[in-house]
């Protein structure tokens, strides 16, 4: 804890430099409004063409922390492109929505190539390609590669509007990034609806074959592999073909739209929103055991509490808690998570009058397969040039104790971010 102290006082500094910077170069007459990139294709709106356009950057400090017996670690900013996605969906009729989205992720010196299309370089790529139908106004019905997600509210988390600078890493929520989907999109068939108060969300699809092991450090059990579906069982039938995933939420207060499936991360005081949720994953033989060839079941759940409110003179309040159990098999550590569970929280408060949202971020981790709790903690504070459409972001970033992600060392980075989206 001692050595976190002088990088969150850097923080804090750098924090009150930027923000100071930007009140004195504004100018009050400087026009903020925003309209939507709405292309309408009837008198009244009913029927439109919505565009959205965003670009995330990132600078980022190499990874501070001080090799043990060693010299200080040397100080390295990069630039990257964390995201730049486009996104387009229609409403031609109240019962048919079709919406498409791409882009590109992760950006950076390390993958940038001669002409931007040789070796292994990031690319455009399709996010979201789907189609809806309204059955009636309590379900709707929907195919493709899509992002109704269950779990957690922020497996379904929309990356235009964090309360955080980024989804919390290591990516808990999105635990089957890259894994059994194309970055966190699964294909395949979804049902949605709301009922008053409550909402859900269910999807059947079927599994990427990427696959992983899961031996990190030599600390888990190297016989299961996320590849169940790449193996045949003992009959040699084709098994693992089917993920099934979804998510409940009853809202207490304000509603919010299930139009999209993207969860917003804060309202920053325009609604009133205070929702508890509850969801699952199963993979049904997703995972395979090399020592005796037979298949292992993918059972993970959750639930949640997510609350934004207002707070008087322009303020707002945001809380968020989860807890996640998942179940790759014994001693089984993925990626992103593994089994045992997770507790997940965050809190921001946008300062009233001002236009700050300090916030703080943890997590924390008990898996089987290590030895000991895996941890997490985010401070930072958003500056909001115009609400979520132009904001700042400065982050104190670390992660304790995870072979996953630091080897050997902790990580601990200070990350600057320049948002907007259109």
């Amino acid at each position: 804890m001692k050595k976190r102290i002088p990088l969150i006082a850097l923080l804090a500094c750098m924090l009150g430099l930027f923000s100071n910077t930007l009140k004195a170069q504004e100018a009050p007459e400087v026009d903020h409004s925003y309209k939507p990139l709405k292309l309408n294709l009837s008198e009244d709106g009913s029927k439109y063409v919505r565009f959205i356009i965003w670009h995330q950057q990132w600078l980022t400090t190499s990874n501070l922390t001080k090799p043990d017996g060693g010299d200080a670690a040397k100080l390295q900013l990069s630039s990257s492109i964390r995201r730049s996605r486009m996104l387009a969906f229609a409403q031609v009729s109240p019962r048919f929505l079709i919406l498409t989205h791409f882009g590109l992720n992760g950006l950076d010196a390390n993958n940038l190539t001669s002409l931007g299309n040789n070796s292994n370089a990031p690319q455009l790529f399709l996010h979201d390609a789907w189609v809806e139908f309204m059955v009636n106004e309590n379900l709707y019905i929907g195919s493709g590669l899509h992002y109704w997600k269950g779990l957690t509210r922020l497996a379904n988390q929309s990356t235009l509007n964090f309360m955080t600078m980024d989804q919390s890493r290591p990516f808990v929520h999105w635990h089957s990034l890259g894994v059994t989907d194309q970055f966190a999109r699964h294909l395949g068939v979804y049902a949605k609806g709301s009922i008053d108060k409550f909402d859900y969300r269910l999807a059947i699809n079927n599994p990427g074959r990427n696959g992983i092991t899961g031996n990190y450090n030599g600390q888990a059990n190297p016989a299961l592999t996320y590849t169940g579906v790449s193996n045949t069982n003992k009959d040699g039938d084709p098994t693992g073909n089917t993920v099934i995933e979804g998510y409940f939420r009853y809202q207490i207060k304000d509603t919010e739209s299930i139009k999209l499936p993207y969860a917003v991360g804060t309202y920053l005081g325009t609604k009133d929103v205070l929702a508890i949720g509850a969801g699952f994953f199963a993979h049904p033989n997703g995972m395979y055991n090399s020592n005796t060839g037979e298949h292992v079941n993918v059972t993970h759940f959750a639930a949640d509490i997510f609350l934004d409110k207002p707070i008087s003179g322009g303020g707002c309040l945001n809380a968020y808690a989860s807890f996640m159990s998942f179940n790759y098999g014994e001693d089984f550590v993925a990626r992103w998570a593994g089994t045992g569970s997770v507790l997940y929280g965050h809190l921001g408060v946008l300062i009233p009058g001002s236009k700050v949202m300090p916030y703080v971020a943890y997590q924390t981790g008990n898996y089987e397969g290590l030895a000991d709790p895996t941890n997490a903690l985010d401070i930072g504070a958003n500056y909001f040039i115009n609400g979520h459409n132009a904001k700042l972001t400065l982050e104190y970033h670390h992660i304790g104790n995870d072979p996953r992600e630091g080897g050997p060392l902790d990580v601990n980075q200070i990350r600057m971010q320049a948002h907007i989206f259109l």
